[in-house]
């Protein structure tokens, strides 16, 4: 799923504009999501500058309704490493994580998280309730909101209209 290419990418090379670059590269994760009927969300994870995973929603897919975008680049990036403490990791995904997802990268212990647009029904990150920065848990999260926000929630938003029309078409065809 990453490249050779995608491999040799750190944050030095990008410059300073790493978080607009990682979470292109999410948006373009949702993109094939969306190619599979997914709801669009993408997500990056990315330690010390260096690529480690990435993920794109896949519950449709694989019957899965663990199957998010965060679950799946987290789970690579695990099994990649040999360890299922993230650290000092940075996680960049389209879409304001829900509470499984956010429980999950507290658990994991990544130490940041980037999300382009926010969720209003099920986010996790401030949105609706905060999980990952909650003092009560053992593991904080930095977190840094709305970067490419405009993208990430007109991807979503389209995507959300097509299905809507797609089930009116449907209905009226079938009433």
């Amino acid at each position: 799923m990453i490249s050779q290419f995608d491999q040799k990418i750190t944050s030095e090379n990008i410059g300073p504009d790493a978080d607009s670059f990682w979470m292109g590269k999410a948006i373009r994760l949702a993109k094939r999501a969306e190619k599979l009927g997914e709801i669009p969300v993408g997500a990056v994870l990315v330690g010390e500058g260096t690529l480690l995973s990435v993920g794109h929603n896949l519950s449709i897919t694989h019957n899965d309704p663990s199957a998010h975008a965060e679950m799946i680049a987290i789970r690579r990036a695990g099994q990649k490493l040999r360890n299922y403490r993230l650290v000092n990791t940075t996680l960049y995904v389209t879409l304001e994580p829900c509470p499984m997802c956010a429980g999950l990268l507290v658990h994991s212990r990544v130490g940041r998280i980037v999300f382009g647009a926010f969720d209003s029904k099920t986010g996790a990150a401030g949105t609706v309730m905060n999980i990952c920065h909650n003092s009560q848990l053992n593991h904080q999260i930095d977190i840094t909101s709305g970067v490419l926000e405009k993208a990430c929630s007109e991807l979503l938003s389209n995507f959300f209209k097509r299905r809507r029309a797609e089930k009116k078409a449907l209905k009226k065809h079938s009433g």
